[in-house]
């Protein structure tokens, strides 16, 4: 594989969870305000490179991408977390 090759395949991946959070996001189990406060946190951008980890693994692997999906958005959800609590003892 070529790394253009690779690079649009991981490019591929990447969009893969990007809109399985957005689906999740659009679940009717979230109240209005938290949704807003997740979709602010969570959709604001970045490299996705550990949900993307996830993926590649299961794929080398001989997994199923598809079914490692959740697993790969939890990841990026618990990284998500991870940045926010690391910020709130700055807020004065």
């Amino acid at each position: 594989m070529t790394s253009g090759a690779f690079q649009e395949h991981v490019t591929e991946l990447r969009q893969r969870v990007e809109s399985a959070l957005v689906t999740e996001l659009t679940g009717q189990h979230w109240t209005a305000s938290l949704r807003a406060a997740v979709r602010y946190s969570l959709l604001a951008g970045g490299k996705r490179l550990r949900p993307g980890l996830v993926l590649l693994a299961a794929e080398v692997c001989g997994g199923v991408v598809e079914e490692a999906v959740p697993a790969a958005c939890a990841i990026e959800m618990i990284h998500t977390y991870s940045l926010i609590h690391d910020d709130l003892p700055a807020m004065d």
